[in-house]
């Protein structure tokens, strides 16, 4: 099978999704299939007369790095491109993608995770993998995510959006905790106990969008649990050694343990797992994601977010739980591949 697995993109979370795409790349390719790694927003500045060289080469277009603590400055990447065009595709990305079988998105938050590739790639007949547009898209914004929950029975903390240019003065319930809506990866999130530490948040986090969701504060263990084709693999239990899940912690090796399966009863894995699974249905997401819970000394479980492009390098949250139950991250990658042909009646 012919395969482009894109990543990188132009995100806050492109070397996340960089690193994501390299370990995807490699696991399909010692599964026997022709895969390509694209930058969807780089793009190939090269002639692409010979595509079948390229697809039978496995050739990696992307640069070279890996994952540091300081979040991607998107204007130096904008600069690289050679076109400086303002659309979001770089040069040929489209032919190349529509010479694949399936494209594989490797890519983690902004246009990749928001559904606008998506929506895209189906005006333009090219198939992808995981959820579609739509669902990506309302997964993507946590407020319209929480209305969601909120009809359909699925516990989640209060909040409160905000606008940019409207007041937050008068906010003065604390702790909390703020967040960009359409952001992931913890970028731009922050645990507020005081009114000073709040103003400097709100002002972080409006600098990455428009729109910022405010929370309640929820102290307890997080967990994940990823769900394939329907149904809920192993929960995994993220325990940082310092602090919270933060973008350092979730991508610096060595600072947060993740311990699956999760050391709870066997009542609240089921019924953890059951809730993950009735928010893919909620959100009617396809194929595969990984849903984020918070539980309280009371074991109330509070949803915090879908994740519909959820981080896939080897040592990824979904590919550990995988592994759990004797799926290796190749097969994980190849059976999200088989998964999300099926959506094409393939």
């Amino acid at each position: 099978m012919k395969i482009i697995v894109l990543a990188g993109g132009l995100t806050t979370e492109r070397d996340v999704s960089l690193k994501s795409g390299k370990g995807i790349h490699q696991a399909l390719i010692s599964k026997g299939h022709k895969v390509i790694l694209l930058d969807p927003f780089m793009g190939y500045e090269k002639n692409i007369d010979d595509v079948d060289s390229l697809f039978d080469s496995c050739a990696d277009l992307t640069p070279k790095g890996d994952i540091t603590e300081k979040i991607p400055d998107l204007d130096r990447i904008r600069s690289f491109r050679r076109d400086k065009s303002d659309c979001y595709f770089g040069e040929n990305v489209i032919p190349l993608c529509q010479k694949a079988d399936i494209c594989f998105l490797g890519l983690h938050g902004g246009e990749g995770e928001n559904g606008q590739i998506q929506a895209a790639f189906d005006m333009l007949g090219i198939k992808y993998t995981g959820t579609d547009y739509l669902s990506a898209a309302l997964a993507m914004a946590k407020h319209l995510t929480k209305n969601i929950f909120q009809t359909n029975g699925v516990a989640c903390a209060d909040g409160t959006l905000f606008t940019a240019g409207e007041s937050y003065d008068d906010y003065d319930s604390f702790p909390c905790v703020v967040k960009p809506c359409s952001a992931g990866s913890a970028v731009g999130v922050h645990i507020v106990n005081s009114k000073e530490e709040f103003s400097e948040a709100m002002k972080d986090a409006f600098s990455y969008e428009d729109y910022v969701l405010v929370e309640e504060y929820i102290k307890g263990r997080e967990f994940s649990v990823g769900v394939i084709d329907g149904k809920a693999v192993p929960v995994i239990e993220i325990i940082p050694k310092e602090g919270w899940f933060d973008y350092k912690n979730k991508y610096q090796d060595g600072v947060t343990n993740e311990v699956c399966p999760a050391k709870i009863d066997k009542e609240t894995t089921e019924r953890m797992q059951r809730e993950a699974e009735n928010v893919m249905k909620a959100l009617s997401l396809k194929v595969y994601s990984r849903i984020d819970f918070l539980m309280d000394d009371d074991k109330n479980l509070y949803c915090l977010e879908a994740n519909t492009l959820p981080g896939m390098t080897p040592s990824s949250l979904l590919p550990k739980e995988a592994s759990v139950m004797g799926m290796d991250y190749p097969t994980l990658c190849e059976t999200i591949v088989k998964l999300s042909l099926k959506k094409y009646g393939l």
